[in-house]
């Protein structure tokens, strides 16, 4: 009965990870088809996202999405642009937070 108990646990462990992995996967592949116009490199001119890309925003696991940002997401999409677009669509990170290596910075006095 221990086992089977064992067995259970572990699967609903998996089945738990296996969830949010592509929960975050979902959050990615959106913010590329929504999104990746406002947040991409030249860094300016900053335009203003699509209510559905804000929508996006609303909704993503921001988190996630930043522990997978790479030195080689950074060589396309523009931080500063990212920061901008979070900002405008109401969810802004906090000065400090950090996403891949890019920290963001203190608010200007």
């Amino acid at each position: 009965m221990a086992k089977i108990l064992l067995g259970f646990i572990i699967v609903l462990a998996a089945v738990a990870v296996a969830t949010m992995a592509e929960g975050c996967d979902k959050d990615r592949e959106d913010m590329i088809r929504e999104c990746k116009k406002y947040e991409m490199f030249p860094a300016t001119p900053k335009i203003d996202p699509s209510p559905a890309c804000c929508a996006v925003w609303q909704r993503a696991d921001i988190p996630c999405l930043c522990k997978r940002v790479t030195k080689e997401v950074e060589k396309e999409w523009c931080m500063e642009k990212v920061i901008y677009v979070a900002k405008y669509c109401g969810k802004p990170f906090n000065p400090g937070y950090k996403c891949g290596s890019y920290t963001v910075p203190p608010i200007a006095q």
